[in-house]
């Protein structure tokens, strides 16, 4: 007695006869189950008979799949796979033109099943396509039915390509070709040509050798979008294939044909929306060109390379304008190159090249200077004078930005990595820009600029100011802008305070769609870890800073120095030179009671700024603050170093007053702060012991080979 679970309750048909109702015994054979049925509608020959899907893809149920079979599945009583392939092998070599068409329909259905194809393969039945094809003496449709045939017999692998004819590959290619061809008969034979060429180089030498890209493009420019995505199927199988020499071949044709610019207006603009399969396609034709500048990505200057040098100098000309340097003696023609080249913004400045070893970006990030300063000369030269201006630690590196720029772009881009199998993120603007690359960076490179100046960022932010760049540039093009101009304005609207609005309304998205016990644990570990960085405040100010002071005539050659006692009730400060570093409070002359502090007051608001009003730059406002002591008639007036003392000093005041903490600085900690501790107390610790003691520090190992050298690389 079967068990229930091998027990399949299916029904059964057969054209002509009432359905047969059934409980298939999954034990039983295939044949004892197909001699039952024949018997129930006395049929001679169960031999002759197989089971297949009546629903869906027609498929025969075998040993293999029937375990496949569902309760409720609707079955069909057919011919077996052999008699079939027998019955449609003679149907094809009948000279009446009727039989032919419907043998060869017939057989365009059936060759699907992985089970009917391995029986008329085995009778050599795809010869018989073949040789159809080959002398084409039958009308389009008998044609389209005989291509449509022998593509899915090939589709199971069962047969190797490479075993066609060369006459086969070019009546296929020559199909393709004929401008007045069935569109059907164009469709499948763009298939078959696309299957040949990636399953061979030989192949791929043949179909190149035959089809031409004169007929591909026109391919791209018609109406059928079935044939609009062959044809960019078998145009992407062929530049995939093609080794350097052939693929840069197929691109210098490509660019004078502006095959881009054809399918951004007839198929991205004109289609509005492009299906799954072309966006696939159009994302392989981005990667396959992207990648084409892998190679310069690759590659580190060469120091011995004359024309590398002379783009180098060349860059340091334009900016600068020396053209009197040729009158100077050798050392002095150097030093002046290595100060140029210094504001310039390379790290090496007595040796540039050393700043462009680094692979990736290698040459590209040359390149891509080079077509900045050539293309825009008037930008280039604006920026580079721009930040020679600025006091050192607020001018923006030139070429540092540059290289990381252009790895930036790289990464986003995807320039040298494997274009992936189920990849459709293509950019619309690459299809209406010739140089993309080299075009973005010029636009980037300016906003990099001009970011640096909204975060009136110094040299030890220029990370912080590169994750915003990538974060401006990924979004825009996440909004796929369609042209370079459009990227442009969209990019440039998309400034750092957006960046902060975007982020916080992120953020706060995360934190409401978080569940209501992490929201309690939250709010719980908040007043723990404001404690915290109450503390590391005033441990901050006990620490110090030294200050320099501001005269109406803006003289900053005095500089004094600020520090809380340790009991938190006094503020020592004095004067101090220029050479001393943390001066013992016993030196600071002057104090003030934190008792006696009435008040914090910052920016335009402090008595030191409204009494040079209208001479301070903004810069300077944003780094003043005041005390106000003794009933507000006396005020104790600083300009914090940085943005970040600023902030310390701000915060701790507030706290001896008994305020609250507002700082930009103390609410990005915080949250750092609380995403660290939520995700510790969320860990999964049952049945871990966790040691009282630090584990021990292991032996040094024998060798430092594993070390990486950073020194030509961003810190």
């Amino acid at each position: 007695m079967p068990q229930q679970k091998d027990i399949v309750k299916i029904a059964i048909q057969m054209p002509g006869a009432y359905p047969q109702l059934i409980q298939l015994d999954q034990k039983k054979p295939l044949s004892a189950v197909i001699k039952e049925v024949c018997d129930g509608w006395t049929l001679p020959g169960p031999e002759n008979y197989a089971l297949q899907y009546a629903d869906g893809v027609q498929m025969y149920i075998t040993e293999s799949n029937r375990l496949d079979i569902k309760n409720g599945c609707i079955l069909r009583l057919t011919k077996a796979p052999g008699r079939c392939a027998e019955d449609l092998y003679k149907g094809i070599q009948s000279s009446d033109a009727g039989v032919l068409c419907d043998s060869l329909k017939e057989l365009a259905g059936v060759s699907k099943d992985v089970t009917f194809a391995q029986e008329f393969i085995s009778r050599d039945g795809y010869l018989l396509l073949v040789k159809i094809v080959e002398d084409s003496n039958e009308s389009n449709l008998i044609m389209m039915h005989t291509l449509t045939a022998f593509m899915q017999l090939m589709d199971h692998g069962i047969v190797s390509w490479e075993n066609l004819s060369s006459v086969f590959i070019k009546k296929i290619a020559n199909f393709v070709n004929a401008k007045a061809t069935d569109e059907s008969i164009q469709q499948v034979s763009l298939d078959i040509l696309e299957n040949m060429v990636l399953s061979s180089h030989s192949l791929f030498l043949q179909v190149k050798l035959e089809v031409t890209m004169e007929r591909l493009i026109a391919h791209l420019q018609v109406t059928n979008q079935q044939i609009q995505t062959k044809a960019m199927a078998l145009l992407m199988a062929l530049l995939q294939t093609a080794g350097d020499a052939d693929r840069q071949e197929m691109f210098v044709f490509l660019n004078k044909k502006n095959l881009r610019q054809y399918i951004y207006k007839n198929i991205i603009l004109s289609s509005g929306l492009v299906q799954d399969e072309m966006a696939h396609y159009l994302y392989v034709l981005q990667s396959v060109t992207l990648n084409s500048l892998e190679v310069r990505m690759r590659m580190p200057l060469d120091c011995y390379s004359q024309e590398q040098r002379d783009i180098l100098h060349a860059l340091r000309q334009a900016a600068f304008e020396t053209d009197s340097e040729n009158s100077l003696s050798h050392e002095r023609r150097r030093s002046l190159c290595a100060k140029e080249f210094k504001k310039l913004g390379f790290s090496n400045n007595s040796n540039p090249g050393q700043d462009l070893v680094r692979t990736p970006p290698g040459l590209l990030a040359l390149d891509t200077m080079h077509y900045f300063a050539s293309r825009y000369p008037d930008a280039y030269s604006r920026f580079v004078l721009e930040n020679s201006s600025r006091e050192d630690k607020h001018e923006c590196p030139f070429a540092r930005s540059s290289i990381q720029l252009t790895l930036v772009l790289c990464e986003i881009l995807r320039i040298g990595e494997p274009t992936s199998e189920t990849g459709s993120d293509y950019h619309p603007i690459f299809f209406s820009q010739d140089k993309l690359l080299e075009e973005l960076f010029c636009v980037c490179i300016q906003l990099l600029n001009k970011t640096w100046k909204e975060m009136r960022a110094t040299q030890e932010d220029f990370d912080k100011v590169m994750q915003v760049v990538r974060e401006q540039i990924t979004r825009t093009l996440s909004s796929k802008p369609t042209s370079l101009e459009l990227f442009k304005n969209k990019v440039n609207a998309l400034n750092y305070g957006e960046i902060l609005k975007l982020r916080q309304t992120e953020r706060l998205h995360q934190e409401e769609t978080l569940a209501p016990p992490v929201l309690e644990l939250k709010e719980r570990l908040k007043p723990e870890l404001l404690e915290l960085i109450r503390q590391q405040r005033l441990n901050r100010l006990c620490q110090g800073t030294m200050f320099r002071k501001v005269s109406s005539r803006r003289r900053q050659d005095k500089l004094w120095y600020c520090r809380l006692s340790p009991n938190h009730k006094m503020l020592h400060f004095g004067d101090i030179e220029e050479d001393a570093e943390n001066p013992p409070i016993e030196t600071l002359q002057d104090k003030i009671p934190v008792s006696d502090i009435k008040g914090l007051l910052t920016g335009k608001d402090c008595p030191h700024m409204k009494e040079n009003k209208g001479k301070q730059n903004k810069e300077v406002l944003d780094l003043a603050f005041s005390i106000t002591y003794d009933v507000e008639e006396y005020s104790l007036n600083f300009v914090a170093p940085s943005r970040t003392d600023f902030c310390l000093w701000t915060d701790g005041l507030s706290v001896l007053l008994g305020r609250e903490m507002s700082s930009e600085s103390m609410r990005s900690e915080l949250e750092i702060l609380l995403s660290m501790e939520i995700k510790l107390r969320l860990l999964d610790l049952e049945n871990i012991s966790i040691p009282d003691n630090a584990p021990a520090i292991p032996k040094p190992p024998t060798n430092y080979n594993f070390c990486y050298d950073f020194s030509h690389n961003e810190q």
